[in-house]
């Protein structure tokens, strides 16, 4: 468990919790990830929808909550990826949820970064997304020439290298990245 401190506009500061996904947590996260999407105008919102899809598979790889007064207000998944010809040691940031009356807040970024010491001792290469440059490049994704994701603007698909080789190639995520409003894939 990890405590961090955010700003808050009532009294300057606050701290949340950010730790594993507990079975307990699991209805708060799908609520979160609705929530958050709801109105985000790239968005199917099918992002709680892609979570359980990878909880129930097993794939996902670590799955963090930030709690706030001891209700979940943000969660991100980590997944294995495939990128190029590596078949190991890459991560998929995604879907990555704050309820909207705690956004902009800092949470987000708590679990962006306790999400990334998370994968970096498992092992991990580096990790990649599909995200807004701007919000991601704070913690050091950019567009990388090579990096790839089917369908999706190159500018929008972000790498992360954790060691010396960057991410190259097309990615490939777990099949719950294809799942539709009614819950097929």
């Amino acid at each position: 468990m990890r405590s961090t401190l955010v700003p808050t506009e009532e009294d300057g500061v606050t701290q949340i919790c950010i730790r594993s996904e507990m079975a307990s947590d699991v209805a708060a996260i799908r609520e979160v990830n609705r929530a958050a999407f709801e109105h985000h105008p790239f968005s199917q919102q099918t992002e709680h929808l892609i979570v359980d899809a990878l909880r129930d598979d097993g794939a996902l790889a670590l799955s963090l909550v930030a709690l706030l007064d001891g209700q979940v207000v943000g969660h991100v998944a980590f997944s294995r990826a495939f990128v190029g010809d590596d078949s190991s040691g890459w991560y998929l940031l995604g879907p990555l949820a704050v309820l909207p009356d705690n956004q902009r807040a800092g949470i987000g970024s708590a679990l962006v970064e306790a999400g990334l010491a998370g994968i970096g001792a498992l092992g991990a290469l580096g990790c990649v997304l599909v995200g807004d440059a701007g919000y991601y490049g704070r913690f050091g994704f950019s567009a990388l020439p090579g990096l790839a994701y089917r369908g999706v603007p190159d500018e929008h698909v972000l790498g992360l290298a954790l060691g010396e080789r960057l991410p190259t190639g097309v990615i490939r995520a777990h099949e719950a990245f294809h799942v539709t409003a009614d819950g097929g894939l």
